[in-house]
């Protein structure tokens, strides 16, 4: 949920700098949560917008889930932009997804691990997290770290 205030609260409409993996699909993923659950509560009140013409493709979008769309188009927007700039690529790519093709190639682009270490749009936002995936894990007595390993190969 800290991934989710952080875009919300913390970088509502911040288009610049970068926006790691974690942080760009916890929000996508609490974003859809609260959507599934604002469109139940709409439909059990009955709050749904459109009338008969929208009755064949589900009532419409809801009063509450409505508001709800429009509360976080340019945080989710804006998460975006800088989730595209952590792999290198400006903003303006993610109107690939007007395309067919492009949506893929825009959701290859939001997959993909950022750039390490500094590029055009800031600093790495995991930090020294790349340096050493393992780093604190080891410890001194294992027996197959160091010179107790028995799949050393010492003919390198």
């Amino acid at each position: 949920m800290e991934w989710y205030l952080k875009v919300v609260r913390d970088n509502y409409a911040n288009f610049n700098g970068r926006a790691r993996r974690k942080e760009y699909w916890m929000f996508f993923l609490i974003n859809v949560g609260i959507s599934l659950v604002l469109s139940l509560i709409d439909s059990v009140f009955g709050l749904k917008m459109g009338g008969n013409e929208m009755a064949a493709y589900g009532g419409g979008t809801g009063v509450i889930g409505g508001i709800y769309s429009l509360a976080v188009f340019i945080p989710g927007l804006a998460v975006t932009v800088r989730r595209l700039h952590d792999s290198g690529k400006s903003g303006w790519n993610y109107l690939w997804v007007l395309t067919c093709i492009g949506a893929f190639y825009v959701l290859y682009l939001l997959i993909q691990e950022g750039d390490r270490g500094q590029n055009q749009y800031g600093e790495d936002p995991k930090g020294g997290e790349n340096e050493d995936p393992f780093a604190g894990q080891r410890e001194i007595n294992n027996p197959f770290s160091g010179q107790n390993n028995p799949f050393k190969n010492d003919n390198q």
